[in-house]
């Protein structure tokens, strides 16, 4: 059973700083891409950074510049670090994973239960 357990969601200041982590755990034979959506009420769920296996990365207009993913192979954990946060930043955070269970079977995706990131003054 593979598992996706988020972290370091809270309330911060316009401006502010937060780091969110994602490790996965269970039966993990291989890790494809890793990505971090957001949902916030009355908006549609928007992907906000992914990153591959070799470290590529990609991010929605709405955060370059400001919001950075990594990720650590060895310990199956993929980062956001967020800097200026804006309150439109404001959403449920969710981790995801491309992640193959074992040599014999095919990749399936998985999803964290969410954090929640507030930006406010």
């Amino acid at each position: 059973q593979v598992q996706l357990v988020e972290s370091g969601g809270g309330l911060v200041q316009p401006g502010g700083s937060l780091s969110l982590s994602c490790a996965a755990s269970g039966s993990i034979f291989r890790i494809n891409d890793m990505a971090w959506y957001r949902w916030a009420p009355g908006r549609r769920r928007e992907l906000v950074a992914t990153v591959t296996s070799d470290g590529s990365t990609r991010y929605a207009d709405s955060v370059k510049g400001r919001l950075t993913i990594s990720r650590d192979n060895a310990k199956n954990t993929v980062f956001l670090q967020m800097n200026n946060l804006k309150p439109e930043d404001t959403a449920v955070y969710y981790c995801n994973a491309e992640i193959v269970a074992s040599y014999t079977t095919g990749a399936k995706e998985y999803w964290g239960k969410g954090t929640h990131v507030a930006v406010s003054a």
